[in-house]
């Protein structure tokens, strides 16, 4: 599906449904040098349980025209322009990494308008090392193999994510070298690097949701590790919080209990 979002064409992949504006709506959000496909199982299983599915590829990344957000807050405003563009009074947001911090500012931004929140893979302050942060610019193919080493607590997935046998490692490697080369004008990995190492706003956003929260953390992540989420997890209202036992790439590490913590979560606070 694409929408025309502040002037530019945005991909948002549905899940294999037409949009049907009588259903709720799940918004998933990728973090850096991923898109839409990091969402496929889950995505896939909403949009074939009674809801609407929009996993966007951010501005600049892959089938998404316009500049990549340079800060969390730019995202967070896009993600609600974006609702704008597909007439949405009304969504839940799913982040992860990088797309959690902008699902937490966008929820914060409009709490109204944000039914739940899902965030995977977060942490605040989400700090990158000064070495990683400038590999990312100088050497970004470097980063890339360090970040896929942090990432990755298995070498292979269970049969559900991405088919026996896959090579996650292998597999991550080369999503993060087609997102780089699909912007020729910007590097999308130092631009969200440095976004995410320069939020700092998370514990006043955090204050501001009124909804039902759902924290996805991994036992092992070496990228934002658990403890990094406690204090947004004291501040939340309303939350729930899921420890799975891989690292930071729940989504294929650890598919089906990351699909029954998401799917059991919008059940439980379902709207509409």
């Amino acid at each position: 599906m694409n929408l025309t979002v502040n002037g530019h064409p945005t991909y948002c992949y549905t899940g294999g449904k037409p949009f049907d504006a009588a259903k709720p709506t799940a918004i998933f959000i990728h973090g850096v040098l991923n898109d839409h496909s990091v969402w496929i199982l889950q995505t896939r299983y909403l949009a074939h349980h009674g809801w609407n599915v929009l996993a966007v590829d951010l501005p600049g990344h892959c089938r998404s025209a316009g500049e990549p957000p340079a800060s969390v807050e730019d995202a967070a405003d896009f993600v609600l322009a974006l609702m704008d563009a597909a007439g949405l009074k009304q969504a839940a947001l799913i982040g992860h990494s990088f797309g959690s911090l902008i699902a937490l500012e966008a929820a914060a931004r409009a709490p109204e308008r944000i039914s739940q929140l899902v965030l995977v893979g977060i942490a605040f302050p989400m700090r990158v090392s000064p070495a990683l942060l400038e590999a990312s610019s100088s050497d970004p193919m470097k980063a890339l193999a360090m970040v896929n080493v942090f990432s990755r607590a298995t070498l292979a997935p269970p049969p559900s994510a991405l088919g026996p046998g896959t090579w996650v490692y292998g597999a991550s490697m080369a999503l993060g070298r087609r997102v780089l080369a699909s912007n020729k004008n910007v590097n999308v990995f130092h631009t969200g690097f440095k976004a995410c190492d320069s939020y700092a706003n998370g514990l006043q956003a955090m204050a501001k949701v009124t909804c039902p929260v759902l924290f996805v953390l991994g036992k092992v992540d070496q990228m934002t590790p658990p403890k990094a989420a406690q204090e947004l997890i004291k501040l939340a209202s309303n939350a729930q919080v899921v420890y799975l036992p891989g690292g930071h790439q729940q989504m294929n590490e650890t598919p089906e209990e990351m699909l029954a913590a998401l799917s059991g979560f919008l059940a439980m606070n379902k709207m509409g």
